[in-house]
């Protein structure tokens, strides 16, 4: 059975040994092998919503619940992170910076789809946009090794695909409306 308190407690520790994503991939497998019981731990997904559960200058967790058909723009975090579907499906596309762009422009570069159960390591170097493609709410963990809040981080125009600084406030917004 899945308990809150213990994962946090685990990735701190894993964090303190190995400052890399390999260090919560262990905490993931035992973790999603039931990912229902992460579901009746953190609750069932009601809303949208973006909830912190744990936030350090190493370490960030985050439960996040994606509305039926949200999207978010592609972005980086400047930090590894390691994402888990506990319920639902979160759809990522993958990009990379177009060489001597100068609007630091981005393409496609693949894809991965989450299910319930599935998670996905992400480099710090990652650039992604991610959908959740269905008509039900999606619920995922977030693990980030950095402080997800006060990190300096790019989004990307939807539309031109051109580089800018990310909006937490209206990244927040997104969950809230």
């Amino acid at each position: 059975m899945f308990n809150l308190e213990r994962f946090v407690e685990d990735c701190c520790t894993a964090v303190r040994r190995d400052r890399t994503h390999k260090s919560v991939s262990e905490i993931f497998d035992r973790a999603f092998r039931d990912p229902a019981s992460i579901a009746t731990a953190l609750g069932e997904p009601q809303k949208a919503g973006l909830t912190p559960i744990y936030c350090s200058s190493d370490l960030t967790i985050l439960n996040l619940v994606w509305k039926p058909s949200m999207m978010i723009a592609p972005h980086n975090h400047n930090m590894w992170a390691t994402i888990g579907v506990y319920g639902g499906r979160e759809d990522n596309i993958f990009w990379r910076r177009i060489k001597d762009d100068p609007n630091g422009r981005i393409e496609a570069a693949g894809a991965t789809a989450l299910s319930t159960g599935d998670y996905a390591p992400l480099g710090s170097d990652i650039i992604h946009s991610v959908a959740n493609p269905i008509t039900k709410l999606t619920g995922a963990i977030h693990v980030y090794g950095g402080d997800f809040f006060e990190a300096e981080r790019s989004e990307w125009d939807p539309e031109n695909l051109s580089e800018q600084d990310i909006d937490q406030e209206k990244l927040k917004a997104l969950f809230n409306d």
